[in-house]
């Protein structure tokens, strides 16, 4: 008789992150609309928090251009990310660009910059 090893902690189911994809070149038109996509992720219909213990990724390794918009839209889903329970907004796939501008005005330490790579977790594309 064989028993297969189980991975992590008996009982205790993984904790994926919601995660938000932003691809493109990010407008200030733009921020408002991935401010309500990254809600809709993070609430139900009832306004209730969705997953109260799961991280925010934010993938943005699809972005064309790092500029003072894409900073403000990093700022602004930020705010969204805390005020759902205090949450940290994680960036995935930053480019040295945007890790310049975050670090010049100060935001790299209100987000976590270069969590990783996010190939073990499929996301939603804003």
């Amino acid at each position: 008789m064989s028993f297969g090893r189980r991975t992590g902690l008996p009982d205790v189911e993984a904790m994926i992150p919601i995660v938000l994809v932003v691809t493109g070149r990010v407008t200030r038109a733009a921020v408002p609309g991935l401010c309500a996509e990254l809600e809709s992720l993070l609430y139900d219909s009832e306004g209730t928090v969705r997953d109260p213990g799961a991280g925010v990724d934010c993938d943005v390794g699809g972005v064309v251009q790092a500029d003072l918009a894409l900073v403000e839209a990093v700022a602004r889903l930020g705010l969204v990310a805390r005020r759902a329970g205090g949450r940290r907004l994680r960036l995935r796939n930053v480019p040295p660009e945007l890790q310049s501008l975050l670090d010049l005005v100060g935001l790299a330490d209100v987000v976590d910059v270069g969590c990783g790579t996010g190939d073990e977790v499929a996301g939603n594309e804003a």
